[in-house]
């Protein structure tokens, strides 16, 4: 048996307290992982206050947790204690299914997230997970900003990993937030040409220093309009309804816009500009774990890293306001100070 001191919500949007939770006895196929730093994602909010409609409680949030196994089940291949590893967004899928099989377990039907369905994450002492969602951390990522990789990140890069984007081609990333700066990071480092689309006079100059050869305003139509024909890969991590027929239009024949960000609100996408320009829209989930274990070697290869804030676990709950106000630069990262 495990006990562990985790900071848990008891109910929907309340704050959270330092809960004593017992773990029971560790799987056969089961890794146990110190947390050393854990960061916090918009998803954690959701979790925390249920807006999605399936959380647990008491519910301990984290799923960008990086940390040193402390113990493994008996099963478990390929990781031994004292290892440093992460754990993203998914901590275990069915391994049985035809996704499973084919190595794109996150797309598993069965697959669950590491902060939902019984299982505890990163805003803790100690967490779980199966062996196959636990990644090593290569020797020279910086273990202190390397957690939103493990969801930021891999949201990013799956798409440059996933849709054959070559260094010749010229991709946009709309929203230069949590999400956006690590797009324009890795498409840039990718070998891409890199356009930023942002509503932010102020983040010109930031973005540039982030990766981007070229910054518009996505508010502007005629901005928007002189890159008609331009990319081959839009990339939207916004939430929010855009103006979806003038960005299709920035698409070269065979362009896709690519979905990473939750917007609400339907989608209306003109058909015609899809056929004649023979163009996508598509979404994705995170990534698998083999897309997780490349994106963390081209990471380290390229020198990567997240621009983060450090708050002690301690003030979790302070950390959580400061995301919520928007003024998070541009994630934020708990160091785990029990």
């Amino acid at each position: 048996m495990t006990q562990i001191q985790g900071w848990a919500a008891h109910a929907p949007k309340e704050a959270l307290k330092l809960t004593t939770i017992d773990l029971g006895e560790i799987g056969a196929e089961d890794v146990e992982i110190d947390v050393e730093y854990c960061g916090i994602c918009h998803s954690d909010i959701n979790m925390i206050n249920n807006d999605w409609g399936f959380s647990t409680y008491p519910i301990v949030a984290g799923h960008e947790a990086i940390g040193r196994i402390s113990a493994i089940g008996k099963d478990v291949k390929g990781l031994k204690v004292g290892q440093r590893v992460g754990v993203g967004w998914n901590s275990e899928s069915c391994m049985h299914c035809n996704e499973c099989k084919t190595g794109q377990h996150n797309l598993c039907t069965q697959a669950t997230p590491t902060i939902a369905g019984g299982h505890l994450g990163g805003f803790a002492n100690k967490m779980r997970a199966h062996w196959i969602w636990v990644l090593p951390l290569p020797e020279n990522l910086d273990p202190s900003s390397a957690g939103p990789l493990l969801c930021g990140g891999i949201t990013m890069f799956a798409q440059l990993y996933n849709f054959d984007i070559k260094p010749t081609h010229h991709v946009g990333v709309i929203g230069i937030g949590g999400l956006g700066h690590l797009g324009l990071k890795f498409a840039n480092a990718w070998g891409c040409e890199v356009t930023a689309f942002t509503t932010s006079e102020s983040k010109i100059e930031e973005a540039k220093s982030l990766g981007a050869h070229n910054v518009v305003t996505s508010y502007d139509t005629d901005s928007l309009l002189k890159l008609a024909n331009s990319l081959d890969m839009l990339i939207v991590t916004s939430n929010v309804t855009l103006d979806w027929a003038t960005l299709l239009k920035t698409l070269k024949p065979n362009g896709r816009l690519h979905v990473v960000g939750a917007v609400l609100e339907p989608m209306p996408i003109p058909a015609i500009d899809l056929l004649f320009g023979q163009k996508s829209v598509s979404g994705s989930p995170t990534g698998s774990p083999a897309a997780m274990a490349t994106m963390l070697e081209f990471a380290a290869r390229h020198n990567i890293a997240p621009q983060v804030e450090h708050f002690p676990m301690s003030k979790v709950n302070d950390a959580l306001a400061h995301l919520i106000s928007g003024k998070a630069r541009y994630r934020i990262v708990l160091d785990a100070d029990f």
